[in-house]
C-alpha cells in the first residue's frame, strides 16, 4: 500500500463529511492535536524505569485519545452520537491530577520549564496542548464541535503541568523557580 494519495498536492485535504484547505483552522486544531500525540509518544519513551509504570500507561490512554479528539474536531458536519471525546475523560484526568499533585512539592512561585530532561518534554506536551485548546476554541467561533474537546484539552495541559512536577520529584530533581515571582499560590 503506497502512503502517498496526491490527492492534497493541491493544498487541500479530506475532513469528515468534506474537502478543505490544508490551512483551513479545522485541520490547524486537528494537527496541533497531532503534534502534542508526537511530543507525549516522546515523553513516554523517557519512562524506562519502574517510577513511572503508572503514567507511561496513563499517557498511552491520552494518546489514544488524543486520536479521538482529533477525530472529534474533523468533523465538517456535526454528528454527535458519533463523537469520541466524553465528558467522563476530562473527570478521569482531574483524578489523575489530584494524584500527581499529591506528590509534588507546595508549589507557592512560578517555576520555569525543566529540572530534567522529562519534565522539559512534558512541559512542551503542555504548552503544545495549550496551543491545541485554542485552536480547538477558534475552530468553535466559526463551526460546531465537540464541547468536550475543549474541555479535554485544557483538563489535559493542567495534567501535563502536574505531571511535569511529578517526573521531577520522582528523580529528585527540584523544580526550577521563576526567581522574580512573588508567591502567587496560596494553599
Amino acid at each position: 500500500m503506497a502512503i502517498y494519495t496526491r490527492t492534497g498536492d493541491k493544498g487541500e485535504t479530506s475532513v469528515i463529511g468534506g474537502r478543505v484547505g490544508k490551512d483551513d483552522v479545522r485541520v490547524e486544531a486537528y494537527g496541533t492535536i497531532d503534534e502534542l500525540n508526537s511530543f507525549v509518544g516522546q515523553a513516554r519513551s523517557l519512562m524506562e524505569d519502574d517510577r513511572f509504570t503508572d503514567v507511561r500507561e496513563q499517557l498511552l490512554e491520552i494518546q489514544h485519545e488524543l486520536f479521538d479528539c482529533g477525530s472529534d474536531l474533523a468533523f465538517v458536519k456535526l454528528s454527535e452520537n458519533k463523537f469520541k471525546v466524553k465528558s467522563e475523560m476530562a473527570e478521569r484526568l482531574e483524578g489523575w491530577i489530584d494524584q500527581l499533585q499529591a506528590e509534588n512539592p507546595v508549589l507557592e512561585r512560578f517555576i520555569l520549564p525543566g529540572g530534567s530532561q522529562l519534565s522539559s518534554v512534558l512541559h512542551v506536551c503542555r504548552t503544545v496542548c495549550r496551543r491545541a485548546e485554542r485552536r480547538a476554541v477558534t475552530l468553535g467561533r466559526s463551526a460546531d464541535i465537540n464541547p468536550e474537546a475543549v474541555i479535554y484539552l485544557n483538563r489535559l495541559s493542567d495534567y501535563f503541568f502536574a505531571l511535569a512536577r511529578t517526573a521531577n520529584t520522582r528523580l529528585g530533581i527540584a523544580d526550577v523557580e521563576y526567581v522574580r515571582s512573588k508567591k502567587v499560590f496560596r494553599n
